[in-house]
């Protein structure tokens, strides 16, 4: 009892404690009241419909805007005030400027003014011939304003019609006209007549009107018909606008520069093709390639939407670092009163060759660490088709850094990996392209081989191929799929130390035995990741793996109640589905400030050929971009401690994974970063796997309605150098919930089992 009292006072000290140094009465100046904000109060003469949607429209005017509060306490005001002092400290400069305000008193509130942009506010919305008045309500050292509106009845349409233009353009305009979103008695609004014009715009530059402008349109309206508030509406073309404006522009050439230098811009030989002239020295890019992603073409009305198509299908070659479209009025004008344009695409290339190197240091959660060299030598445009070569290869070594029972351990990994990328499809049959609008799909090759070698256990060979498309729908979709990935694992030099384990983890065993795994891939990303200028923002990627049922078909039975093998290989038989949902929030001044999560759930199902998920489909828990407070690999399978057996050269893995994340971004200093993060998650088996068993029988990997209690939980702070995007992390976390300990063990801060986490780029 007297811990809980003590407790109760501690607490109720601390918010006493922050209530008064939060309190900025004290700083207020003599003479001076803190605005409070202004409260809009409406009174009508008739009915008015959506009236709070009026008032919320009136509401966006008010100037100026009150001191924001958090928990009813002003805390930018507080810090302000703070850092007015001779020495405020480092804190308080710092809480100042990440959160600090300056004071908005009642004397920086011009009520006259903001009356007359309420009434002309209220004019653009149709409510004529209002009348306005404020007072300000003033207690002790503060004050608010009101703001009194009594709106008449607003002026309302009856028709809606097209003056007298030149032709061609008034044929278009009155047709265009006809799909308006005005109707019959629509309440009178400025903003939506700026949108008609913008729309009118947007139709007519799509019909071909290059030179066409939203500012040549003017309505009028006219309420002498009428004594009801009621007026018609006229739209015309403002006087003296040009020609140019009011007709069609086709695309009588179009020139292409596939190998545009802005300091060598001469060119030596044209190639038609297709109806395009293709200017270039030598063969930089074949026409034949390049011409699928121009969607302009001779003959056809300018259209901006087709000229930024094409721009966009052209940038995503991956061959190109500009591309500019630019488009140059002929003088002369044909008797069908339609203009030409000339289209000239200058395309400059990324250089062509380009070798990146990466070094990262690796630690792992039983002690191992090494070194990891990573090379990776790119060709761009590699057959003059926009082809991609990229040939990367690894090394690593890692070994046991202190003493215990995996002394003397060490590992060895080299990797070798070739991909070509086509930016077109390739396949047997045809494909019609007018179906990717967007983009055009890439054909992705890989060809890979990979040497493990680990001392005193086994030497892995395993090597992979894969065949592919990568498309985007639209701007947030991105479609991916691999009908052809094939992976071989080979297992040799096995000692008995290595014998021995496998005969004591008969599950760890079978997922060594599946040497051949051919399948296919589906993915599906939508991603709003792009910019975070937008305050909410939604990323989703799902991914389909079906491994083993076109071999099956092809699959020899060896022995009875025995795999089937093809090729003399035992083949994987499974499929895998997982679901990765992201969402963020933006806020601060310049959205600088962010709350990120992250949903992560994921289920591999083996059948037909197979009793267990292969070891390297298998998913696994902890790490940079997992639950940090766990070393990479090292959590589950649910409640396993890993002291049953002699595993912990082994990644801890499962069919079974959940995830979750929150994290807390905001700036420190110019390209510094802070972080603020919680982790949760592990993984599990479908079906227990005996090997898995704590001292009384109890199964420890068997995933069931008691998960929650088993997610491995953590707590930290990051610290990230960004430049412009290229992200340097460090993250420190504390577990707090280790489902391996006893269960009336498992909650508390660890801090003697603290991770630092080093890695490239934001955990999500």
């Amino acid at each position: 009892m007297l811990g809980k009292n003590y407790s109760y006072n501690v607490l109720l000290f601390l918010v006493v404690c922050i209530s008064y140094s939060c309190s900025i009465n004290q700083y207020i100046p003599d003479g001076e009241r803190l605005y409070t904000g202004a409260k809009i109060n409406i009174k009508t003469d008739t009915t008015i419909q959506k009236i709070n949607r009026l008032k919320e429209n009136l509401e966006t005017v008010l100037r100026p805007e009150p001191n924001s509060k958090f928990l009813g306490m002003h805390l930018g005001l507080y810090y302000y005030y703070k850092n007015q002092k001779e020495n405020p400290g480092f804190i308080n400069r710092w809480m100042f400027k990440n959160f600090g305000q300056k004071p908005v008193y009642q004397s920086d509130v011009a009520p006259l003014e903001m009356e007359d942009i309420l009434e002309n506010r209220l004019e653009n919305n149709g409510f004529f011939y209002s009348t306005l008045s404020y007072n300000f309500e003033e207690k002790d050292k503060r004050a608010s304003v009101n703001y009194n509106l009594r709106i008449k009845k607003p002026y309302r349409m009856a028709t809606y019609n097209v003056d007298s233009m030149v032709a061609p353009i008034y044929s278009e305009i009155k047709a265009l006209t006809k799909t308006s979103p005005f109707q019959k008695n629509s309440r009178f609004d400025l903003g939506n007549l700026k949108l008609e014009r913008e729309r009118l715009d947007k139709e007519l530059k799509e019909k071909g009107y290059y030179n066409f402008n939203p500012n040549f349109l003017i309505f009028e309206a006219d309420t002498n018909q009428y004594t009801n508030k009621r007026f018609d509406l006229f739209l015309k073309l403002k006087k003296n606008v040009p020609k140019k404006a009011t007709i069609p522009y086709r695309l009588k050439e179009i020139n292409v520069y596939p190998n545009y230098n802005l300091k060598d811009s001469t060119t030596s030989t044209s190639t038609r093709f297709d109806e395009k002239n293709y200017y270039q020295k030598e063969i930089i890019f074949k026409p034949k390639y390049l011409d699928d992603f121009i969607t302009l073409k001779e003959g056809d009305f300018y259209n901006p939407l087709t000229s930024k198509n094409t721009a966009r299908r052209l940038s995503t070659i991956g061959a190109y670092k500009y591309v500019n479209i630019q488009y140059k009025e002929l003088d002369t004008i044909s008797g069908d009163n339609e203009g030409g344009l000339v289209a000239n695409i200058y395309l400059s290339p990324l250089t062509k060759r380009a070798i990146r190197a990466e070094l990262q240091a690796v630690t792992k959660s039983n002690n191992f660490a090494g070194p990891t060299l990573g090379l990776t030598f790119s060709n761009r445009n590699l057959f003059k088709g926009g082809e991609t070569l990229n040939i990367s290869s690894t090394i690593g070594y890692e070994t046991q850094v202190t003493s215990g029972e995996n002394a003397g351990l060490s590992s060895l990994d080299l990797g070798l990996k070739a991909e070509l990328i086509f930016p077109r499809v390739i396949a047997p049959f045809k494909i019609n392209e007018d179906f990717f609008e967007y983009s055009i799909p890439k054909t992705k090759t890989s060809l890979g081989v990979n040497y493990l070698r680990r001392t005193e256990l086994y030497t892995l060979l395993s090597g992979s191929a894969l065949f592919g498309y990568v498309w985007n729908a639209n701007k947030y979709i991105t479609y991916e799929v691999n009908p052809i990935s094939v992976n071989y694992t080979r297992l040799s030099d096995k000692t008995p130390e290595f014998q021995t384990i496998l005969d004591n983890n008969p599950f760890l065993a079978r997922s060594f035995e599946q040497q051949f795994i051919s399948g296919l891939t589906f993915s599906f990303t939508y991603n709003e990741m792009i910019s975070n200028q937008n305050t909410h923002q939604f990323y989703l990627n799902a991914t389909l793996d079906v491994a083993g049922n076109s071999i099956s078909l092809l699959g020899k039975e060896v022995a009875p109640n025995q795999p089937k093998e093809f090729l003399g290989l035992e083949y994987a038989q499974y499929a895998k589905a997982d679901v990765d949902f992201r969402y963020h929030y933006n806020f601060g001044r310049k959205k600088e400030q962010t709350i990120a999560t992250r949903l992560f759930g994921g289920y591999g199902l083996a059948y037909g050929n197979s009793d267990v998920v292969p070891f390297v489909k298998q998913y696994f828990s902890g790490g940079p971009y997992s639950v940090r407070a766990f070393n990479i690999r090292s959590l589950g399978p649910g409640s396993y401690n890993g002291s049953t057996n002699n595993t912990s050269f082994f990644d801890r893995s499962g069919n079974i994974r959940l995830e979750a994340n929150v994290e807390y971004r905001f700036p420190i200093y110019s390209f510094l970063k802070g972080a603020f993060f919680a982790d949760a998650g592990n993984v599990w088996n479908s079906d227990s796997n005996p090997t898995f068993q704590d001292a009384n029988g109890n199964q420890q990997d068997e995933f069931s309605s008691n998960f929650i209690n088993e997610l491995g939980m953590g707590a930290g702070a990051g610290l990230r150098v960004d430049v412009q995007g290229f992200v340097i992390r460090f993250d420190w976390a504390v577990p707090f919930h280790n489902p391996a300990l006893p269960e009336k063990e498992r909650y508390g801060f660890k801090f003697d089992k603290s991770v630092l986490n080093f890695a490239i780029g934001y955990p999500f």
